[in-house]
């Protein structure tokens, strides 16, 4: 790999990071892990946030890949998109999550 293209994965890691570097945004993405795919309500509830708080931390997550949405007649429901997120999370939280 030259100079150039990895400065470029590090850049894009960087970015990862930095949009997991929240703690709501850590917790929703624990969550979807350990419980599998849910909606905006079913997390605003576990949160304990008003909805539009969760709907813009999942609108970060979604626009940097690390989660996407399924739509169940009127509700997304978000589950975890990138492999690389879940392992990470896995280390990060290997004694709260069931492996």
């Amino acid at each position: 790999m030259d100079i150039k293209q990895d400065y470029e994965l590090l850049r894009e890691r960087a970015e990862l990071l930095k949009v997991l570097g929240h703690p709501v945004r850590l917790c929703i993405i624990r969550g979807l892990l350990s419980e599998g795919e849910k909606n905006v309500s079913n997390m605003q509830e576990c949160l304990e946030m008003p909805q539009s708080t969760v709907s813009q931390h999942l609108s970060i997550l979604k626009s940097a890949g690390i989660i996407d949405c399924s739509r169940k007649k009127t509700e997304n429901f978000y589950f975890i998109a990138n492999p690389l997120v879940e392992k990470l999370m896995r280390v990060l939280f290997e004694k709260e999550i069931e492996l």
